[in-house]
């Protein structure tokens, strides 16, 4: 299993497995497969090219196909530059409890605690998805709040827990 970042050539492959993790799993994300519709490839292109420290996706590899996926990103403005998120963590079903997220999660705080002026990194979680809040959780992120109904997938609604990893405390 190969943990990398992606680059503009593995936009097919993120496209793909993108749209599998919102059809398959429409509970754990806040987009949707609807919503991803309206991105375009080039513009899925445009930012796994950019090779910066403020966004980027890793990917889980296995035989040339993407397994997993992991994104990261940080925040633009003068007052909120010190935050970043973790987004769209997805494993394959059978790639699951294998270890996969673990990894990818850590290559990103790899990554991302090599920025400068970062502070500290967020990340919300379905109530629903246990496993995932399972490893947020050991891997240090602390609970900070719940919003109810954040997510409403037809008539149902689902919490969503909202975590953070402090990377330098004050």
């Amino acid at each position: 299993m190969e943990i990398r970042l992606l680059t503009a050539d593995d936009a097919g492959e993120w496209w793909r497995l993108r749209l599998e993790s919102l059809r398959g799993d429409p509970e754990g994300f806040s987009a949707s497969a609807e919503d991803q519709q309206s991105l375009k490839e080039g513009d899925v292109r445009k930012r796994l090219s950019s090779g910066g420290t403020d966004f980027f996706i890793v990917g889980a590899f296995e035989d040339g196909r993407m397994t997993g996926m992991a994104g990261f990103y940080r925040e633009t403005g003068m007052k909120t530059r010190h935050k970043g998120h973790v987004w769209g963590v997805y494993v394959t079903q059978e790639k699951r409890g294998k270890g996969v997220a673990r990894n990818m999660l850590q290559k990103i705080l790899e990554r991302a605690t090599a920025s400068e002026g970062l502070d500290q990194i967020l990340v919300s979680v379905a109530a629903t998805q246990v496993a995932a809040n399972r490893l947020y959780r050991a891997l240090g992120f602390e609970p900070f709040g719940r919003e109810p109904r954040a997510l409403k997938v037809g008539d149902h609604y689902i919490d969503e827990e909202s975590m953070v990893l402090p990377l330098r405390r004050v």
